[in-house]
């Protein structure tokens, strides 16, 4: 087995288990930007340390950084702010297992930007299997009760801030794939945690900015529920250090097809963590994207 596979599979558990931890943030302590704020502020300190710990342990010398990698990192980190920032918003629409699914439409924007990016595309059967996936993206964008006219249960609030997230996901992953492929030396995970480590600091300086101009007190309400938010940001160093690895060992869009198995630690999470009812389209439209990362699994 290729180790990005378990290296995926892993960026997805954590992942799942940042997100349920963050929609009870954002529902109960914190806004939308304060449950963001909290998965890189407390995650930031110990990626710094990991990297500098792992290049002195593995006897690697810290990678020279070039100019081109800050504007592939700095546009990725402002990318990730954005689409994490949609994607809370997106929790409090609807249920927490189509929230994380209409995130997945950054599998098929990823094969675009990673072809304009870095000239890296999939091939036809694996471009099939995604678009499959939009048959489902479709399915679960119509809103409870389903009435109305249909472009009114097709676009509504929160079709626009799931693809919104998924867009903006896309371009962070290529970003960070290209960010940590200009890195002139260093084995696959040494990149990926000094990537991290940079992206993760300039991330929290420009939330900070950002808490203290807009939302003013939000900074210190964080703080306050570090219980919680410290283990957002455990689960999100654990998630983003095997993203940040997985996209230096493949192209961004096979990992992310394959991180579709998220769907189905999701879809447990929904009912189990948090005793929401899953439709029957919603079950349809999960049932035709389970499909697609079936497809994908097989065709990559």
């Amino acid at each position: 087995m290729d180790l990005w596979i378990p290296v995926t599979l892993t960026a997805a558990a954590a992942q799942t288990l940042r997100f349920v931890l963050q929609k009870k943030l954002s529902s109960t302590k914190l806004s939308t930007a304060g449950a963001t704020f909290a998965r890189f502020a407390y995650s930031a300190p110990i990626a710094a340390v990991m990297a500098l710990l792992y290049s002195q342990q593995s006897g690697q010398p810290l990678p020279a950084i070039p100019p081109v990698f800050w504007a592939y990192a700095l546009t990725g980190g402002a990318a990730q702010i954005i689409a994490t920032n949609a994607l809370v918003a997106l929790f409090r629409e609807r249920n927490f297992a189509v929230g994380l699914t209409f995130k997945k439409t950054e599998v098929l924007m990823s094969v675009l930007v990673g072809i304009l990016v870095l000239g890296e595309g999939v091939t036809a059967w694996g471009f099939a299997a995604i678009c499959l996936g939009l048959v489902g993206v479709f399915l679960l964008s119509d809103p409870p009760g389903g009435t109305g006219r249909w472009y009114h249960r097709i676009w509504n609030r929160a079709a626009g801030l799931g693809l919104l997230s998924g867009a903006f996901f896309a371009v962070s992953g290529v970003g960070y794939r290209a960010a940590s492929l200009s890195l002139g030396s260093g084995d696959p995970f040494q990149r990926a945690v000094v990537t991290l480590a940079c992206v993760t600091a300039v991330q929290v300086l420009a939330m900070v900015l950002w808490l203290s101009w807009r939302e003013a007190g939000e900074i210190l309400r964080v703080l306050k529920a570090w219980r919680m938010a410290s283990v957002v940001g455990l689960a999100s160093l654990v998630g983003s250090t095997c993203w940040f690895w997985a996209f230096t060992l493949q192209t961004v869009a096979y990992v992310n097809a394959l991180g579709q198995v998220e769907l189905i630690f999701a879809l447990t999470a929904s009912v189990f963590v948090f005793g929401e009812k899953v439709s029957a389209r919603e079950w349809q439209g999960l049932a035709v994207l389970t499909a697609s990362i079936l497809g994908l699994v097989l065709v990559t």
